[in-house]
């Protein structure tokens, strides 16, 4: 839209302030302001009155992004131009192209073909876009204003208002850049791993991507339900219950280190299980007295899942994630309620001898008891989303799984329409999604495997990032001259940050729908878009802060920033979109967004250092206090996206 716009005649309005009268005004800008002053009258609302509210509107200390600011100011400028269309909301985007504009507002062509061939006195798109600039309240935030093309309206930020906003900021922290969501409480349900299997890379997605969704509307103050359904259920606990009794007949006094390894125990039941119709047979006999209640059989079960459980809990405090396991077996009790209401409406009918649920547009049903009698996945999701929307209340329900299972959530989510739990349509609340992705690859781009074929247990890939990145560390630090600078510690909390958000990081930054290659050596590269770059990036900046031997916090309380250079300017810009990109983030549901605007944020960083001296300069002050504002942004991103910050080269 812009580029189409480039070659048009512009028009201009200034947004200054009134108090210098009317005199002093062009002839347009009086006009403007009296067909202003005679809108509000007939609104019954004074000129004082309108100014205050605008100001409260772009108030820097409001929660809230810039776009929504601007949202709100041509809210009220599309009230008077348009009236008699109350439900328009105005479409803000970013310029592509700076020399337009910050932002551009791009209702006018949308209005003309609502109200075109109506009585009006528009005579194309640019005469709305005219009337729309015309008719915006006077805001602080907002230096000069433009038609161009068709009608889209063109907004140049005031750098003052920038710069207060940035210290704002700084002094009372970067909560008030959180953006504002239409949702109280969301339900997250990710990583999701089986219990007496050992967590693998597979499950490094779901478990990195929740997390960085939680944090992200956590900082929306969100009350985000972080949900571990793990697969803590079924007829295999029989196999492994049995197997528990034959091997270690008094496993109630056996500790976990006898057991062993999960994995390999798990193995060493199916294969009995496989291999001996006797042991088959007692197995199958235990899975329907552990679902009976059995005390004996509801010991060796806990007994097993805590085995796993403690397992998982050193996976998850390495890579910082909190959840709260609700597993497969909290929602089995529910599953008989839940299929008796959904019988009741008239959704379930028997087909081959299975219970199922049709679901429009698709092929095959969706089975909710299988023809043994025996529940599923489908029950057992079915029962966990109704116990979500009525026991846990939640405005959203969002599931992070691998792309494959797509079908099986967009039947669910179909079913729970069909039911009524859930609005016919996904834009009211409360709604559920889908947070799909692809797959993790090796370089034969494959799934990733070890030599031996094996899937990558999640354990030692952190295992080898920490020690690629120690010895990394280490010699760079040798290379440097630096290396008696650091303790033992620091070189281990160092190289466990780096290495986990490298990790991090290289998956976070990819479109979560791709699939992605898996490489150590590009991961922890120092150049290019990796957590590594940005992790030394940050840690240059504060070297910078503390080398000028000025106290940033004296600064915040006493400085200024002043927006005088054009990277000064850019930087500053940029700064401040950080709560319509958390916000973009979270309507998507993709991390990249924020990995995407991190990268840029470092990069605009550099010309701006490289093109301002700022330690000794007449600006030192201003360029410091930027300075500070920078790695906090950086520092709230690495923390959305779990990666812990480095401090120091």
């Amino acid at each position: 839209m812009v580029g189409a716009a480039a070659s048009a005649t512009v028009t201009l309005f200034s947004h200054s302030s009134l108090s210098l009268g009317w005199l002093l005004q062009p002839r347009t800008d009086y006009l403007r302001e009296t067909s202003r002053r005679l809108v509000l009258k007939r609104r019954g609302l004074t000129v004082a009155a309108m100014q205050g509210g605008a100001a409260h509107i772009i108030d820097a200390d409001r929660v809230g992004s810039v776009k929504q600011q601007l949202s709100d100011l041509f809210k009220v400028s599309l009230g008077t131009v348009v009236p008699d269309e109350s439900d328009i909301e105005p479409l803000i985007a970013m310029c592509n192209n700076a020399k337009f504009g910050d932002y551009q507002c791009n209702n006018a062509m949308n209005l003309w073909s609502m109200i075109k061939g109506k009585s009006t006195q528009f005579k194309n798109p640019r005469s709305i876009g005219e009337a729309i600039a015309g008719n915006l309240p006077p805001s602080e935030m907002i230096e000069s204003s433009g038609v161009a093309g068709a009608g889209f309206v063109n907004i140049f930020l005031s750098r003052d208002w920038i710069a207060k906003s940035i210290q704002k900021m700084l002094l009372n922290g970067i909560g008030v850049w959180a953006p504002i969501l239409p949702v109280k409480r969301a339900v997250v349900d990710f990583s999701s791993p089986n219990i007496a299997k050992e967590m693998h890379v597979g499950h490094l997605r779901s478990t990195i991507i929740g997390d960085t969704l939680s944090r992200m509307l956590e900082f929306s103050k969100v009350e985000v339900l972080r949900r571990n359904h793990v697969g803590d259920w079924g007829t295999q606990f029989g196999m492994l219950i049995e197997y528990l009794f034959k091997e270690f007949p008094n496993w109630e006094d056996v500790g976990d280190q006898a057991i062993g390894d999960l994995q390999e125990f798990y193995r060493a039941a199916k294969r009995k299980f496989d291999e001996d119709p006797s042991f088959k047979e007692r197995a199958q006999q235990a899975v329907v007295r552990l679902q009976g209640g059995e005390v004996h059989y509801r010991s060796a079960w806990t007994k097993i899942c805590d085995i796993s459980r403690k397992e998982f809990d050193e996976v998850y405090q390495r890579l910082g994630v909190n959840l709260e396991e609700k597993g497969e077996s909290f929602y089995n009790p529910y599953i008989p309620r839940v299929l008796e209401e959904l019988n009741n409406k008239g959704l379930i009918v028997e087909s081959e001898g299975a219970r199922v649920i049709f679901i429009e547009g698709q092929q095959i049903p969706f089975i909710v008891v299988k023809s043994d009698g025996g529940f599923n996945y489908a029950s057992t999701d079915l029962s966990a989303l109704w116990y979500r929307l009525n026991e846990e209340k939640a405005d959203w329900i969002i599931y992070v799984t691998d792309v494959g299972q797509s079908q099986h959530f967009q039947m669910l989510f179909s079913a729970a329409k069909r039911a009524g739990w859930l609005p016919p349509t996904g834009d009211s609340y409360p709604k559920t999604s889908h947070v799909g992705f692809g797959l993790v690859l090796g370089s034969d781009g494959k799934r990733f495997r070890t030599r031996s074929s094996e899937v990558v247990r999640l354990v030692d890939l952190l295992d080898e990032a920490k020690s690629r990145s120690k010895a990394e560390l280490i010699q760079r630090l040798e290379n440097n001259g630096k290396i008696a600078e650091w303790t033992d510690e620091e070189l281990e909390k160092t190289a466990e940050a780096v290495g986990y958000g490298a990790v991090k990081y290289a998956d976070l930054k990819n479109n979560r729908l791709t699939n992605y290659t898996f490489s150590f050596d590009q991961m922890l590269n120092d150049k290019g878009n990796t957590a590594v770059y940005l992790l030394y990036a940050h840690a240059r900046i504060c070297s910078i802060i503390r080398k000028s031997g000025k106290d940033i916090e004296q600064l915040k309380q006493t400085g200024t920033i002043v927006l005088g250079h054009a990277d000064e300017q850019v930087l500053g810009l940029h700064l401040i979109r950080f709560a319509e990109i958390v916000e973009e983030a979270c309507t998507n549901l993709n991390p990249n967004i924020l990995c995407e605007y991190l990268y840029n944020l470092s990069e605009i960083y550099t010309r701006f250092y490289t093109n301002c001296q700022v330690v000794g300069s007449p600006e030192e002050t201003s360029r410091l206090l930027l300075c500070e504002a920078t790695a906090t942004v950086m520092r709230k991103c690495f923390h959305l996206l779990g990666i812990v910050p480095v401090y120091k080269l």
